[in-house]
Formats: C-alpha cells, structure tokens, sequence
C-alpha cells in the first residue's frame, strides 16, 4: 500500500494493475479511505484499487468549501492523475460526489456503483454527530475507547462509536475532521446539486434492504439521469452496509465488476 501526498487527496493504495479499470473507492461523511481498508485489500486481488479521503477528512487538505461540485473536482483531479478512466464506487456522500463526477465528466468514469444513497435531497440531518465529536474532552483520551465511552452519552449506536473514533488523531489530541466546514455546509451535504445530462454507462445502486435511503419513488430520478441502472440489495444490512455485511458487499461488488460490460 503506497501513499502520497500533495494538494490532491490524499491516497491509499491497494494491490496493482490488471488488464481490469482500477476502481476508486469514496468514503461517506465523517469517514476516510482507511475505514474502507478491508474491503479494498479484498477488491485489489483482481485489480488496483484506490481509497481516497475526500476534503475536510482524513490527511486530506481542508477548505471551507464542501460542495458536492467541489467534491466531484477533487475526485477528477485523482483520476486526471492516474492517467486513464477508473471504475468508481461511493457511499453516502461519497456517492453523491461520485454521481455528480459521472455525470459532469463522464469520460473519467467507466462503471459506477453508488452504495445507499440517490441523487436526491435528504432529511437525515447529520449535525447531532457533530456536537457529540465535539463534547469530548480530547484532553482525557489516550485511546480509542476512552473517546467511545465518551461518545456513548450521546451516541448510542456502537457501530457509530467506533467510526467515528476512527477519525481520532491520539497523538494529536485532534479529529481529522473539519467539523467548523461540515457543519457550515450540512444543507449542502444533505440536498443534491441541479446537474444535468446522463451517465450511459453501467450503473450499480447498491443498498442495504433495512436502510430507507433509496426508495421505489426514488427511481424515476436515478433512471433520468443513469438510464443503465441497475438495482440490488444486501440482505440484514440497513446504510453502512460494507461494515454490516462486508463480505455480502464485497461478493456483490466483484461478482458487478466482473460482468458489467467495460466500454
């Protein structure tokens, strides 16, 4: 696994080229690269594969701006780099972001695969997660789980606990996220931008069955704008369905890639 750095995101990578598209991989909000580790190392036994931390996450630059507009440019500026159009797979906001990317630059992206979530606006606010990161007093935590039984008077879900506390820099008594710059762009975060035009190429919507973030009513729109989608879901997972099920989600994964045509 190699890693740069520059103004670009920063970048983990997995496994090396094959005759198969490299496939980038974009995490959702308050995630990084890192907590899609497994499942790249997986993805990488059949072709390379690149995790990004999106701006505002990881070691990756901060900016004031998180628009999905600005998003969909960083993923660009990844894929520009690597020379060739890459498959693509986001979740949550990192799917919006990598729909917005396919259906403004179309040329980059060969497959997409958009995991639980649509080109629509969302009530979900997210911004409680916020206020829980920031009440804990980072000042007694020399370890993860000295945050998480920090983050469960006001985080009830363990699965949440732990994701969040990935984001956690211990040495630095700091959260590689810039919650000043998620919170100001929440509203943005939580709609999706007016883009036009259509992506042609295969699609994959990918959602967990328990989750209600893609629904029937939500077709019309996704087939506008990606007429060659295709719907599936995994069984017992509800929205963090790679942390769920994660052998389901990679078995579905491959098993897409392996058979949707490349053009």
């Amino acid at each position: 696994m190699a890693r740069y750095h520059s103004h670009m995101l920063n970048i983990l990578e997995y496994g090396a080229a094959t005759d198969q598209p490299d496939l980038l991989i974009v995490h959702g909000l308050y995630g990084s690269g890192r907590n899609w580790g497994a499942v790249a190392k997986r993805l990488a036994q059949g072709r390379r594969v690149i995790s990004v931390d999106q701006r505002n996450h990881g070691q990756s630059p901060w900016h004031a701006s998180h628009s999905y507009e600005d998003m969909a440019a960083d993923l660009a500026e990844v894929i520009t780099a690597q020379g060739a159009p890459m498959d693509v797979l986001g979740h949550s906001m990192g799917g919006k972001a990598a729909m917005v990317l396919a259906l403004q630059n179309p040329d980059l992206v060969n497959r997409l695969i958009v995991a639980d979530i649509a080109p629509v606006a969302y009530e979900h606010d997210q911004s409680q997660h916020i206020q829980s990161m920031r009440a804990v007093d980072l000042t007694q935590v020399n370890k993860r789980s000295d945050a998480m039984a920090q983050l469960a008077k006001t985080v009830d879900d363990t699965t949440l606990q732990s994701f969040f506390t990935q984001s956690l820099d211990l040495k630095e008594q700091r959260w590689r996220l810039n919650l000043d710059a998620l919170e100001a762009n929440m509203p943005k975060i939580l709609s999706f931008p007016e883009v036009s035009g259509e992506f042609a190429r295969p699609t994959l919507f990918l959602s967990g069955a328990n989750s209600d973030y893609v629904l029937p009513q939500h077709r019309p729109t996704i087939r506008a704008h990606f007429p060659k989608a295709r719907f599936a879901k995994i069984t017992g997972a509800g929205h963090w369905l790679h942390a769920e099920k994660p052998r389901e989600f990679i078995t579905s994964v491959a098993a897409w890639l392996d058979h949707a045509p490349v053009s």
